[in-house]
């Protein structure tokens, strides 16, 4: 069973003010600035900025009206010195959406707000004093991905049981990869299944590993958690029809775009977490007084249309657990 050491934010419905009141009693030119650290390139990471800025929406922060978004984008070792050079600007907060971003952020300043949105242990990373009192001015969610490896395997050779290989699709340019290779193999170990490892970070990447473990014969596949994956659901979910390969995600969208299943989050639930932090300290509130939030909730979703078109037949006791069903 995935552990369950998750604390709930507890965001209360206060009467709160709007963005708009707030903004109303100062110059526009002091319109908040929120600094977004990010890895890589808006080509491959824009969509988690696309889903933050949504979020946001949803509080009335609109980004280019009443907030600024500045959106930095840089490779692990860069973070540091940009994370600096942000703060000499004084923005109202920063959003570190990895480990090594947020970390910079902490290390450059004691004042600013800092939320995170990373994927990995805040305690253990140093980030954070504890989840229920970060206790300086870091807070924000955080997930722990490597927990649910198992569970991708264990459902994907369960809805395909004759699977006698399954590949596992990372992006090599994640940071990290080799960590993820090692929970995958110990993962593997336990449930006595073969896994081979395919790689994609481009367009014709994805073309090549589809038609690469059809050549192979692979049984099915489990998509790592990336964001450039999600630039490309419309494309994975069609490669994965037209070579009749079954597979499972980690994010809930994937499977409401026609792929077989997912077992996990939404990303852009998960974002929207992200803008409360933002709002909640825009309005004045202390990070830390707002503890650390992580999914208390992982859900199965089951896409029966794909099935059907792939030729796997779903077990009972899949679709007694999944939490949603697609006809």
């Amino acid at each position: 069973m995935v552990k369950r050491r998750r604390i709930v934010l507890a965001l209360g419905a206060g009467a709160l003010a709007a963005p708009s009141a707030l903004l109303a009693q100062r110059d526009d030119s002091k319109i908040p600035h929120v600094a977004y650290l990010s890895q890589r390139s808006v080509a491959d990471r824009g969509v988690f900025l696309s889903a933050f800025r949504d979020g946001l929406r949803e509080f009335g922060w609109i980004d280019g009206k009443n907030i600024v978004i500045d959106a930095h984008w840089a490779p692990p070792h860069a973070f540091p010195q940009l994370a600096a050079s942000v703060v000499t600007r004084n923005p109202a907060a920063i959003v570190g959406t990895c480990i090594p971003s947020t970390r910079a952020a902490k290390d450059a300043t004691s004042t600013i707000p800092v939320i995170m949105s990373v994927n990995g242990d805040p305690v253990e990373s140093g980030l954070v004093a504890s989840f229920a009192r970060p206790g300086a001015n870091v807070t924000g969610t955080s997930t722990l991905f490597e927990e649910l490896v198992p569970k991708w395997l264990e459902i994907v050779t369960t809805m395909v049981p004759n699977a006698r290989t399954v590949a596992v699709i990372a992006n090599p340019e994640s940071v990290g990869i080799e960590y993820w290779w090692e929970q995958v193999q110990q993962a593997a170990s336990r449930i006595r299944v073969h896994v081979v490892r395919a790689g994609a970070g481009t367009a014709a990447g994805l073309d090549q590993a589809f038609a690469g473990m059809n050549a192979q014969r692979i049984g099915a596949f489990v998509l790592m958690v990336d964001a450039y994956f999600l630039n490309e659901v419309q494309r994975i979910v069609m490669l994965a029809g037209k070579y009749k390969l079954p597979g499972i995600y980690g994010f809930r969208e994937y499977a409401e775009a026609g792929g077989l299943a997912s077992y996990g989050l939404s990303y852009r639930d998960y974002f929207r977490s992200v803008a409360r932090y933002v709002d909640k300290v825009l309005r004045g509130a202390k990070p830390a007084d707002l503890p650390v939030e992580q999914p208390t909730k992982f859900e199965l979703v089951v896409n029966l249309a794909s099935a059907r078109a792939l030729g796997v037949t779903i077990p009972a006791p899949i679709l007694a657990r999944a939490d949603r069903v697609i006809e």
